[in-house]
């Protein structure tokens, strides 16, 4: 996930200018900073056992979203990047991202059950 992540953002930032460039690469870091958290997260709970998920799925959703609002004001009114291209690379990042956990996680679970 990092490394198509980088790789994406950093094929758009050659062709933008430099506003636009941090702007991409914010609207990236967010998402990719909460879904590897979550990951990370997710990994350390299954060793637990997969009884212990939902509640901590919950409570990393709460969080996230707290950050996100948080994060997202700061992008923007804080650091004053184009909103255009933030809010672009932000949702596409997003979508992405959380599309590409959530196989995943389904692939573990699927894996974790059959076994």
């Amino acid at each position: 996930m990092v490394g198509v992540s980088l790789a994406s953002s950093l094929f758009v930032t050659f062709a933008a200018e430099t506003a636009t460039r941090l702007a991409v690469l914010l609207g990236m870091a967010g998402p990719l900073v909460a879904v590897v958290g979550t990951w990370g997260l997710i990994c350390v709970v299954m060793k637990r056992g997969v009884a212990h998920l939902t509640s901590a799925m919950i409570s990393a959703f709460a969080v996230k979203a707290v950050f996100f609002g948080i994060y997202v004001a700061v992008v923007l009114k804080g650091l004053g990047v184009p909103a255009l291209p933030f809010v672009a690379s932000f949702t596409s990042y997003f979508l992405a991202l959380y599309l590409t956990e959530a196989l995943l996680l389904q692939r573990l679970l699927a894996t974790r059950w059959s076994n």
